[in-house]
């Protein structure tokens, strides 16, 4: 049999000892919190491992500086919440050792030039006159130099109204991802990262999209399309929907939107872990949700639809389920 550190854990079971380890350090465990972690840890064999692997990489996380850990271990308090989360997860499923990649990648985050905590959203104007808003948990970098206007969005979702240069002649308006880059052609346009992926919509105007790994498969999307790429490829174009950017305005707008779709936007604006049960992840809903006033949102969704939220550890915790 393999050791217990190279053997494979369920995902459900890694993403699960996340979420305890998050609560019973989040300053705010009861001891119903604890009694609850306990019999979820000891229902399943593939839990204690999981439990106890969690604890040696706590272990390892004592090394990295407390403004780093601080955010995975602790009460998060910033816009790395939800991108430690699920490194976190990686880490428990990886060779402990990984942990000073996640050190790495995290402290070159919190050093970008311009940040959105969790529920945070900023506006600013560039040098040339364009427009930046940041949504929730964002983080950029601005570098306006003689070549380009370049933003290197590490990570989050921006979305920008590209303002004319005053510079002569023009110099090309660029974003910069992990997967590739994105360049305006005179346009409004919003460009997330998910993950391995990022995805850029399309309001105005047109922008050309190329992926890191082969410049050749750039594509050109325009005015009404989106489209997501990877380090290799871009995806075909699909039709764009500007209440995908109601965000800027503090507001989710959903059409016939799964609830499991909802709230993982959700949750993004939020501090704290917002889960969906998965008897009612498919519920349609629909709806304008306010962002600044989650507990709000949630309220009309159980005053609406047949679903009740449930919450512990102060708020911290809540699952949306079948009434």
């Amino acid at each position: 049999m393999r050791p217990e550190a190279e053997a494979p854990l369920p995902a459900s079971a890694i993403e699960e000892a996340v979420d305890w380890l998050l609560v019973l350090h989040s300053g705010h465990a009861t001891d119903a919190d604890r009694a609850a972690c306990a019999r979820w840890r000891d229902g399943d064999p593939d839990r204690q491992r999981a439990w106890r692997r969690a604890g040696r990489l706590r272990g390892l996380l004592a090394s990295v500086p407390a403004d780093l850990a601080r955010p995975v271990l602790g009460r998060p308090a910033d816009a790395r919440r939800r991108t430690a989360v699920k490194r976190l997860a990686t880490l428990l499923a990886a060779a402990p050792g990984a942990w000073l990649a996640w050190r790495l990648s995290e402290d070159a985050a919190w050093r970008a030039d311009v940040r959105t905590a969790t529920g945070e959203r900023r506006t600013l104007t560039l040098p040339d006159g364009s427009r930046l808003d940041l949504n929730t948990a964002t983080a950029v970098d601005i570098a306006f130099g003689p070549e380009e206007r370049l933003l290197r969005l590490r990570a989050g979702e921006i979305a920008i109204d590209t303002g004319a240069d005053p510079w002569t002649p023009a110099r090309p308006f660029r974003v910069a991802t992990p997967q590739g880059r994105v360049q305006a052609l005179g346009t409004r346009f919003s460009v997330r990262v998910e993950g391995d992926r990022t995805r850029v919509a399309v309001l105005d105007g047109a922008v050309r999209l190329q992926p890191a790994q082969r410049p050749g498969a750039a594509r050109r999307l325009q005015a009404g399309q989106q489209a997501a790429f990877d380090a290799s490829q871009a995806g075909l174009p699909a039709a764009a929907d500007e209440r995908a950017l109601a965000w800027v305005h503090g507001m989710l707008a959903a059409d016939a939107m799964p609830l499991s779709e909802l709230l993982a936007e959700l949750a993004r604006h939020r501090r704290g872990l917002l889960r969906c049960d998965p008897e009612v992840a498919a519920l349609r809903v629909s709806g304008a949700f306010p962002l600044d006033d989650i507990a709000r949102s949630l309220a009309m969704l159980e005053a609406t639809y047949p679903v009740r939220v449930r919450s512990t550890a102060g708020g911290y915790w809540t699952v949306v389920g079948p009434q």
